[in-house]
């Protein structure tokens, strides 16, 4: 199998890493020079992948196409170029929806909408797609846990929570960097840091089938120093404001 990458971002970059590192057969990845030190990067990884300047040879030599560009690229390219009926077409931008997406593709083409995230390149993490698609969801399973979606009304809530990796990452910086205030050398800080919120998460999997009301419940002892870090960020509004942010990404993703 063929794949073409239209557009080589960070998430487009995920992707193929993964594609790398998993047992998938694939011949070649045909990528475009958008962003040429990623594109660089992953051309020295591998000689299945090929640079290629036009976005249309990509289309033209793949059996599945990826988009993986922002929305306004997305928009302003996408009417131009032409797609195949034979192809599918998995579409990673994030407010395009599918009835438009088909009439940028025009043929009748498979197209499924994906959320992946950076871990993906680890072969690790949820890939929510729209429509349910039995040959995307294989692929996907070799590269995380696909997760179907048969309504994309209910797919948007999922890109809205995909919108807040970033500042996962941002609570793990903060964290490391008032570590390193206190003394602590910077490798050592966000070591620790990093492996507690791995060690967290994979309890929080493991209990995955109760309430996560629970973990944050047994996780507390009266008086202890979890249940002060709670009660000052309840007290702080920081759970509130969290919840205002997913809804404020929603209602960005509901506009279009």
């Amino acid at each position: 199998m063929k794949l073409g990458f239209i557009g080589t971002g960070y998430i487009a970059k995920s992707v193929i890493m993964g594609i790398l590192g998993s047992k998938l057969k694939i011949n070649k990845i045909f990528i475009s020079k958008r962003n040429k030190k990623i594109s660089n990067f992953l051309s020295k990884k591998s000689r299945k992948i090929v640079i290629i300047n036009n976005n249309q040879e990509i289309i033209n030599r793949s059996n599945w196409v990826f988009l993986s560009v922002t929305p306004k690229v997305g928009n302003n390219i996408l009417k131009c170029l032409n797609f195949k009926s034979n192809q599918t077409i998995v579409s990673f931008i994030s407010t395009i929806k599918m009835s438009q997406l088909k009439k940028y593709v025009k043929v009748k083409a498979k197209i499924v909408r994906a959320i992946p995230l950076p871990p993906i390149s680890l072969r690790k993490g949820p890939v929510p797609i729209f429509p349910p698609n039995k040959k995307v969801k294989n692929f996907f399973n070799k590269l995380g846990t696909t997760v179907e979606i048969g309504n994309e009304k209910l797919s948007k809530n999922f890109w809205a929570t995909s919108g807040m990796y970033a500042s996962f990452y941002e609570l793990l910086s903060t964290m490391s960097n008032w570590l390193v205030k206190r003394g602590i050398k910077r490798d050592k800080a966000q070591k620790y840091v990093t492996s507690l919120f791995v060690a967290l998460s994979e309890d929080a999997v493991a209990n995955s089938k109760k309430d996560l009301k629970y973990l944050v419940k047994e996780s507390q002892t009266p008086k202890g120093l979890n249940e002060q870090g709670v009660k000052e960020l309840r007290k702080a509004h920081f759970y509130i404001s969290l919840e205002k942010t997913l809804n404020s990404i929603l209602k960005r993703i509901n506009k279009v």
